[in-house]
């Protein structure tokens, strides 16, 4: 097959061209890959829940009769303990399971002791 000579310059341009715009919208333009996006996905909804669930906790852990001594016990736990104070306490145990999610007991634990802040996950 034989291209014409003035349809050389055209080619290689659109060649040049589409990857110019794959580079740009792959860095900056926010264009992902299908499972950069099923992994964020994954991330959003797991966040979600764990935000959905420690309310619960949270709520649960304020309803007993002696929440205020066992929230200013939660205090004084260290911070990096505070999510297995409330694992132990059963408050992070949902309906339904058997066992507590570290997420939702930490998010919890900071749900209850900074009642101003929205818990991380």
């Amino acid at each position: 097959m034989n291209i014409p000579v003035n349809m050389k310059p055209w080619i290689q341009g659109a060649v040049v061209g589409a990857i110019a715009v794959a580079i740009v919208g792959f860095s900056w333009g926010g264009w992902v890959t299908g499972g950069s996006a099923n992994k964020q996905a994954m991330i959003a909804a797991h966040d979600a829940t764990v935000t959905a669930l420690a309310s619960i906790c949270a709520e649960r852990f304020r309803a007993q009769g002696d929440a205020t001594v066992k929230i200013n016990e939660l205090s004084k736990v260290s911070t990096w303990d505070r999510g297995g104070f409330i694992e132990r306490s059963g408050f992070a145990v949902m309906p339904g399971s058997k066992t507590a999610d570290s997420d939702v007991a930490r998010a919890c634990a900071e749900s209850l002791t900074n009642p101003t802040t929205t818990p991380k996950t």
